[in-house]
């Protein structure tokens, strides 16, 4: 339904009854519902979509998470040599043989 006129039903999420439930169309702006009151407890709010709002524990979630990533550094990447110098074998050393008894 594209067509939306002031009184309207449609569903919503209540801030107040914390669920989705039948809502009366208040107001509109560029034919779309921008206020709306819900039919259970008479609430009027804005038109949301029928998405709920976060909860305040993600929220506070959000926040302490973001303040962790914000006090860690992050750490620099090692940097790659231009070029490899290859180094010459170290020459085997002479010696007794250890662990054999003659």
């Amino acid at each position: 339904m594209s067509d939306y006129r002031l009184g309207d039903v449609i569903d919503d999420h209540c801030i107040k009854c914390r669920r989705l439930t039948n809502h009366s169309i208040v107001s509109l702006i560029s034919a779309a519902p921008a206020k709306v009151r819900c039919r259970t407890c008479y609430n009027d709010h804005d038109y949301r979509h029928e998405i709920a709002p976060p909860s305040k524990k993600d929220l506070k979630k959000m926040e302490l998470f973001k303040e962790v990533l914000a006090s860690v550094a992050p750490e620099p990447e090692p940097e790659v040599a231009a070029e490899v110098v290859e180094e010459a074998p170290k020459p085997a050393k002479k010696g007794k043989a250890r662990g054999k008894k003659a």
